[in-house]
């Protein structure tokens, strides 16, 4: 049995030894400041980071409005795709694309505390206390217990460490950082304070690009202008203090980047960072250690209470190794996504490298949306804040790149973007870069929080004037195929090829399935939300186009042997078992293909996602979250099992942190696949879409018996379930609408129901899939469902 596996106290991960790789490290943030701590015993090493430290600084200081591209490279495009020509259609592509490549998330450096002599050959065990935020390390020196805890506080913006024990000696605190610095040292008192300053990149090219040179990380030479702002590469602030306090000692540490909004100059003079952090700093060491802790931790409990899963009476190690999955990916968005931050990177707000993997950028073809994948049902909705802000931003700066690439209106975004709003199309081939459809999958995220949220009539109006843009977009790539289809043009499947002849291939085509499903989704979700509006807000002419648009929008295919086609033909792709499961959208996040409503193409994706893994798909983490999500759909509970298997297993790290396998290099960290495993875990257990509120779709065999609270499903309702033996024991519903058809297991039980009212008679409806029965609620407050075996029925 792995160590992982051996049963601990719930919400724990307890390993034993330190962490000798980034990924297997304990992780703690607050949205803004990040650490991953090693866990070696009397000599703590940590790596910092800040939300907002990045390479680089505003591409266009003061832009005015879009321009427009004339003639425009789009049409030259479309003709070659209308004229069956892929390879030229690819080579043509490359006029759409822009000259520069994202920045790259920055470390701030690495903190050590050198605290106390382990003794020689001691065992020391380390502990992430997932529920209360706090990272703890345990040994013993000279024959004496000695602990170290860690936690950044999101309520003072401060990491804390407390070193106890009677083997402490005064902490050696050294700070190394890959930038140009300055460091200072003073004692006030019985205080000790560190500073360091300096700053970051200029430019940093993306590590996918390699090379070592000179230019791949330029840092700025320039001087602040008379208001201390710089064109490029930011400053920054670190401020360490530690004191003596009973039993041992204190470090409280705060930080703070240059950064002052993603249009705006930044700060490259420290001297006001500094300031200020030293503020932040002094007013938390005002505070006892046992106040900071209690402030955090009541304010990291206020969110990551909000929901359970307690998976222990199935006495199953794969059960408890998925549930404290579960609690980490939570933890995971709660320390890297806060309300006023930007949002979850691909390695949320931690980083130890000036060239991360990917630069660490927002990639948007999936991975920043997964991070967000389960914010709403487990009941972190506000911590999407970030999210809905960036895509605001982003839409603002699309609007460029709609104009000068496309020459179209309203805005565009391709598949990755950064601190600075990156929304070009980057320079490489068309089957990475080719892709001008972030911004619709980014506003279902501001459609699913308006349904989820409670929105009143100011937040929708601020959606639909945000997504408008998007829309006018999307219609502007729709043109009338040969046989009179409607079809997004150019189209690519993100990150995928396919054959054309035995000597080439290609990306770019008109009708890809993906693009489809998001081009129907956004003119979808747009029209139902003018509508709850009301009349004069939305723009006529654009519902008008709307309206007509989505009514012979062509959706994705089924092939001749009964699969979903990934483009718009049969076609061959170069990867069989590409990690992208891109045109499997309808099916999830999408809500379009339903087992009810259609069942050809809920079929077809099955075949789809199975061919998929037998050539080898969902070899990364992200991806195998992918599957997941789509297993549960699929009511596979095999499938399902085969996923958490992977994923938990090969796919994860000893601190189960998410891991891309690299190859002969090493594993990276990202933590979509931890945040989107999360989201899988919710849909195993209830779904909410296709106006069904789904109870235990996809049980694995392994979580033969437990319970959850405050899940949340599409539309706001809050459900609480309890089951044994692969059977409903008890439900609460905590309905925000009446009509609700409700799904549950056909396994011969009898169910009372007692509604806000009082005891309601059980009536099955019609339409339910094989294996399960509908009931109707059709009051909305809370619902209690109690189940029982009919007399004489044997147990299992």
């Amino acid at each position: 049995m792995d160590d992982r596996q051996q049963r601990v106290e719930r919400h724990r991960i307890e390993l034993d030894g330190p962490a000798t790789r980034f990924v297997d490290r304990f992780l703690i943030g607050n949205g803004t400041l990040g650490a991953a701590l090693d866990g070696v015993p009397g000599r703590e090493g940590m790596d910092l980071s800040l939300d907002t430290l990045w390479s680089g600084g505003p591409r266009r200081p003061g832009d005015g409005p879009a321009g427009r591209s004339l003639p425009s490279p789009l049409e030259s495009v479309r003709r070659a795709i209308a004229d069956g020509d892929s390879v030229a259609a690819d080579s043509r592509a490359a006029a759409l694309r822009g000259t520069t490549f994202t920045e790259s998330f920055q470390p701030l450096g690495r903190l050590t505390i050198d605290y106390a002599s382990p003794d020689s050959g001691s065992r020391s065990t380390r502990t992430s206390d997932l529920a209360r935020g706090v990272v703890e390390t345990t040994s013993t020196s000279g024959g004496e217990a000695v602990t170290l805890h860690a936690f950044v506080s999101a309520v003072d913006d401060v990491l804390v460490v407390e070193l106890l024990g009677d083997g402490v000696r005064e902490p050696r605190v050294g700070f190394a950082t890959p930038h140009p610095s300055t460091t200072e040292e003073r004692t006030v008192g019985d205080t000790r304070w560190w500073s360091a300053t300096g700053r970051a990149p200029a430019s940093v090219r993306p590590s996918y690009l390699g090379g070592d040179d000179d230019e791949a990380i330029r840092y700025p030479t320039d001087v602040p202008d008379a208001d201390g702002l710089v064109d490029a590469g930011m400053a920054w602030a670190l401020v360490v203090a530690v004191q003596p306090i009973l039993g041992g000692f204190r470090l409280v540490a705060g930080a703070r980047s240059g950064h002052r909004g993603w249009r705006e100059r930044p700060s490259g003079d420290p001297s006001t960072l500094l300031e200020h952090t030293q503020g932040t700093v002094s007013r938390a060491l005002q505070r006892s250690g046992e106040a900071l802790l209690d402030r955090h931790v009541a304010d990291h409990r206020s969110l990551f209470d909000r929901v359970d899963l307690d998976l222990s009476a199935s006495a199953s190690a794969s059960a408890d190794l998925a549930e404290r999955y579960f609690d980490l990916g939570r933890a995971l968005l709660i320390g890297s996504s806060r309300p006023g931050t930007e949002p979850a990177n691909l390695q949320g707000v931690w980083n130890d490298q000036v060239r991360p993997p990917w630069s660490a950028n927002f990639t948007t073809n999936i991975n920043l949306q997964m991070n967000y994948w389960p914010a709403e049902s487990t009941g972190l909705g506000d911590l999407v804040e970030p999210l809905t802000r960036f895509i605001g931003e982003l839409v603002d700066a699309g609007q460029r790149t709609a104009g000068e690439s496309y020459g179209l209106d309203g805005a565009a975004a391709h598949h990755n973007s950064d601190l600075w709003r990156h929304t070009d199309a980057v320079p490489l081939d068309a089957h990475w870069a080719n892709w001008p459809s972030a911004l619709p999958w980014l506003v279902a995220h501001l459609h699913r929080r308006l349904d989820d949220g409670g929105a009143d009539h100011a937040a929708r109006v601020a959606v639909l004037q945000a997504v408008e843009p998007v829309v006018s977009f999307v219609l502007g790539m729709v043109v009338t195929d040969a046989a009179g289809s409607l079809v997004v043009s150019p189209s690519t499947s993100p990150e995928n090829r396919f054959v054309v002849d035995t000597d080439h291939t290609a990306a770019v085509t008109a009708g890809v399935a993906m693009d489809q499903e998001l081009a129907h989704e956004c003119l979808r979700e747009y029209l139902a939300l003018a509508e709850r509006v009301g009349d004069g807000i939305a723009d006529v002419g654009l519902l008008a186009r709307a309206r007509d648009t989505v009514a012979t929008l062509r959706l994705p295919q089924v092939g001749r042997d009964g699969t979903l086609l990934e483009w718009a033909e049969e076609r061959e792709p170069t990867e069989p078992g590409h990690r992208h499961l891109s045109h499997l959208y309808g099916l999830y996040p999408g809500t379009r293909i339903t087992e009810s409503a259609t069942p050809e193409q809920f079929e077809a994706a099955r075949r789809a996602l199975r061919r998929r893994l037998a050539n080898g798909g969902g070899g990364t983490g992200w991806s195998m979250a992918w599957v997941l999500c789509l297993a549960a759909r699929l009511r596979d509970p095999g499938l399902a099992s085969e996923a958490l298997d992977t994923l938990l297993g090969p796919l994860s790290s000893a601190s189960l942190l998410d891991l891309h396998p690299m190859g002969d290099l090493d594993d990276v960290f990202q933590v979509d696949g931890n945040l989107g495993g999360t989201a899988g875990v919710v849909e195993l257990l209830v779904q909410g879409h296709g106006g069904v509120l789904s109870l235990l779709p996809t049980l694995p065999a392994e979580w033969s018996a437990g319970s959850f609270r405050g899940f949340r499903v599409r539309g706001g309702h809050i459900v609480d379930v309890e089951w044994s033996r692969h059977r409903p024991v008890a439900a609460t519903l905590r309905l925000t609408a009446g009509g609700v058809l409700v799904e549950l297991p056909d396994d011969g039980s009898m169910i009372a129901i007692a509604g806000p009212g009082g005891a309601l008679p059980t009536r099955l409806e019609d339409g339910a899939p094989a294996g399960r029965r509908r009931i109707r609620l059709d009051e909305p407050g809370v619902h209690r469902l109690g189940f029982a075996r009919p007399p004489g029925d044997p147990e299992d």
